[in-house]
């Protein structure tokens, strides 16, 4: 994927540990557009051994990590291109449901995708799915707010 990611354009010098470019030890995850009138948002990630509940087993708390920082950049996608913005609002998660179906496996390419499916004013709700091998391992749904100037997350990116 050549094409520079959702946190890579908006985002730079974040250091969130599930997205931000600017931190090394953290996931780094690379969220991209579908396609310039598409609402979903996806990303391909591979884990490392130190991401492991158990040998071979990704860690849920990843799991968790990476649901809710692509979901949480496919509500701050879809709330600027809403607005006509030219930059995403800063958004937080609000809430969060992550439903563990099976074991994800470390020794694969993730892929993650996200979708808004329910918007309205500075919120969106937010379904997400993680999968390998085609087969999907975890799904999420979560609110994601954009915050205004005082809330600590403001201006982070």
């Amino acid at each position: 994927m050549d094409q520079p990611s959702l946190q890579e354009m908006y985002a730079p010098r974040s250091a969130c540990f599930g997205c931000g470019p600017a931190n090394e030890k953290g996931l780094r995850i690379r969220s991209l557009s579908a396609g310039p009138d598409e609402e979903e948002v996806v990303c391909e990630w591979r884990p490392e051994p130190q991401h492991e509940a158990y040998p071979g087993m990704l860690n849920g708390g990843i799991v968790g990590a990476l649901l809710d920082c692509h979901s949480n950049w496919a509500a701050a996608f879809h709330l600027m291109r809403r607005a006509g913005a030219e930059r995403p609002p800063c958004t937080v998660t609000a809430e969060y449901s992550v439903k563990l179906l099976r074991p994800t496996p470390t020794g694969t390419t993730l892929q993650l995708s996200a979708r808004v499916v329910e918007s309205a004013g500075d919120r969106a709700v937010v379904e997400a799915t993680l999968a390998a091998g085609g087969k999907t391992c975890a799904t999420c749904r979560g609110t994601f707010v954009a915050v205004r100037p005082g809330h600590p997350a403001y201006h982070r990116w």
